[in-house]
């Protein structure tokens, strides 16, 4: 397990317990039951009151935790005859974008999401979850099929935002950010998009613009990263606590905005501490948003997720 800053007490509660037990497995006779239980009942006391009032530079540390499960561990448990589409078929393969038609529950739907890779090679490979233009061109393509085959679309989102290097820039980066984002808005077919850890800038909106957009409880989602927004504002990245605490980027924040339309709820000390747990909700919030899009007609399911973000717009507005 890897703990984060502010969990460091809890690791030495928990490290004592473990070594009490690795003790009494190498001396026979040694009972150490009840001491390990004590240390566990008040590491799960820790645990609880660490987690019940997270500020939001704390959310970003859990959104951000090595051991969340990511988008291929949502896919491999929650869908079906996953097959894996490659390509833009102008440039190349991202690898940050994983997108393939599937099954979830026996129905056909369009799977796609950013991976940011779970060991050094992997996360060089998928480039950290930081998609570049022909990953967003890739999505396009999946967006387009799903919607000729009348196919529901689920995005998974985890990335710290596009990739901002010199190529991507070059190979028209914001170009396709936003023609994703309004192939999104184009799609006559359900689309329910999930913030599973981060949700960075536009590289997030480019696949969350949907008829539904839930958020794990200690997901995060702004238009930018906390670091970033010190770094423009105050000339000064470390005040990210500050710029965290300013962007409302937490799920309870954004649901009380009307940005999103769910939260999930994750086990006790986050997706990480309970990988199965925390999938098997997504699942079920999952088959939920798709349920109430059933019945619906293209056309239905097209104008309520354009009303939807109107309405943003028109509130703002009046605000």
């Amino acid at each position: 397990m890897n703990y984060l800053e502010f969990e460091k007490p809890l690791a030495e509660i928990e490290g004592k317990a473990e070594e009490l037990r690795a003790l009494a497995r190498k001396s026979e006779g040694m009972n150490v039951d009840k001491e390990a239980a004590a240390l566990d009942r008040k590491a799960n006391d820790m645990l609880r009151d660490l987690y019940k009032n997270l500020d939001p530079w704390r959310k970003c540390q859990v959104a951000r935790h090595p051991d969340r499960p990511h988008c291929l561990d949502y896919i491999e448990a929650l869908f079906t005859d996953f097959t894996p589409l490659a390509g833009d078929r102008g440039f190349a393969d991202d690898h940050a974008v994983v997108g393939g038609l599937a099954r979830y529950n026996d129905q056909p739907v369009m799977v796609i999401g950013q991976e940011k890779g779970n060991d050094t090679k992997s996360r060089l490979d998928r480039n950290f979850g930081m998609a570049r233009p022909e990953g967003y061109r890739k999505a396009i393509r999946l967006m387009d099929l799903a919607d000729r085959f009348g196919l529901p679309v689920v995005t998974l989102i985890d990335t710290p935002g596009a990739y901002p290097g010199k190529g991507a820039e070059e190979r028209g980066q914001a170009e396709a950010i936003a023609r994703s984002t309004e192939k999104c808005l184009q799609i006559q077919v359900p689309l329910i998009a999930v913030v599973i850890g981060e949700g960075g800038s536009g590289g997030a909106v480019a696949f969350a613009t949907a008829n539904r957009v839930l958020m794990l409880e200690h997901s995060i989602y702004s238009v930018i990263t906390p670091e970033g927004c010190a770094s423009i504002l105050w000339k000064d990245a470390e005040r990210m606590r500050e710029a965290a605490n300013a962007l409302r980027l937490t799920a309870q924040d954004l649901l009380k905005l009307g940005v999103i339309d769910e939260i999930i709820a994750e086990p006790l000390g986050g997706a990480q501490r309970g990988r199965d747990e925390a999938i098997a909700a997504v699942g079920k919030a999952i088959g939920k948003s798709l349920a109430d899009f059933a019945r619906m007609k293209p056309a239905e399911v097209l104008r309520e997720r354009r009303e939807k973000f109107l309405d943003m717009g028109r509130k703002g507005l009046a605000a």
